[in-house]
């Protein structure tokens, strides 16, 4: 199995048509359907199914899109390192992010390096806190922040300050709407909007004073942007980081919980790693920043 099929592959199941990968590839359409061919054979099974107008994945062949996908960018990213400019510090950062005002700070940080090391790049992959430290454990990506805590025998760690402030993001003609902050009691019987990942370490709960079944919970979210659609949307009022969203002209509002509930942001890595000259640079300009 070579990356060459992997990335063909990975174009076969983007353009879900033989015809246009092909075009996409430029190489023939023979050429290309042999190549898929000759991946089933070599794994025994069946990864896609051939229609007369689309093409999709069985079972196998998601996984095999998965595996391939995390297979490439680890290829690209061995290349790009391997490859960067030995004259200077250059090349390209991976890092895994969730959405929190902090990256505002980082990007600062990092435009500050580049003015000393232009050839210094961020790449940036969004998600939570469970689906950066998977990038992390597999080498995706060098860097990640995620909130709460971490287990300090498999990561080293950099807490950032000041730590995030939670609160409530609803409708502005809600009742809610007209108070500075807003009581755990306040959200016993409306319909809550929540973070997974708060659920799973349970600290919401805590700060509550309520377990999820005891709650009005109309939805559950990964990404704060879709909990801003959710609201906007009617479905409730959801508790988010504040700084997230600008909700001046718009229809919403943000209103910070009380007693604080705050969630620490760490920068963590896999222990024992060994950065490239870009990534080292930049964490330490994070530490000079932060410390």
């Amino acid at each position: 199995m070579e990356l060459r099929t992997l990335r063909y592959f990975l174009a076969v199941a983007q353009e879900e048509n033989i015809t246009r990968a092909a075009e996409f590839l430029h190489v023939t359409q023979p050429t290309l359907s042999r190549m898929i061919m000759e991946l089933e054979d070599e794994f025994g099974k069946q990864l896609v199914i051939r229609g007369k107008r689309k093409i999709s994945l069985t079972p196998d062949g998601i996984l095999l899109r998965k595996r391939a996908r995390e297979l490439v960018e680890l290829a690209d990213k061995a290349e790009a390192e391997l490859t960067s400019d030995v004259g200077g510090i250059s090349g390209d950062i991976y890092i895994g992010s969730g959405e929190t005002d902090v990256v505002r700070f980082l990007s600062e940080t990092a435009a500050e390096l580049r003015k000393a090391h232009p050839g210094i790049r961020l790449r940036v992959m969004s998600g939570d806190g469970d689906d950066v430290k998977e990038r992390l454990d597999k080498g995706l990506v060098d860097l990640g922040f995620v909130f709460g805590p971490v287990d300090e025998n498999k990561y080293g760690r950099f807490e950032l300050k000041p730590a995030d402030r939670w609160g409530v993001l609803m409708p502005k003609d809600w009742p809610l709407a007209a108070k500075d902050t807003v009581l755990p009691s306040d959200l016993w019987e409306v319909p809550l909007i929540i973070s997974k990942q708060a659920t799973d370490t349970g600290f919401l709960q805590s700060w509550l004073g309520r377990e999820l079944n005891d709650l009005n919970i109309s939805a559950t979210y990964t990404m704060f942007l879709n909990a801003e659609k959710m609201v906007e949307g009617g479905l409730g009022c959801a508790l988010m980081l504040d700084g997230i969203f600008n909700t001046a002209g718009t229809d919403l509002v943000f209103r910070p919980c009380e007693p604080p509930l705050t969630a620490s942001v760490s920068l963590i890595w896999k222990k024992y790693q060994t950065f490239s000259a870009a990534t080292e640079a930049y964490l330490a300009a994070i530490r000079e920043r932060f410390g």
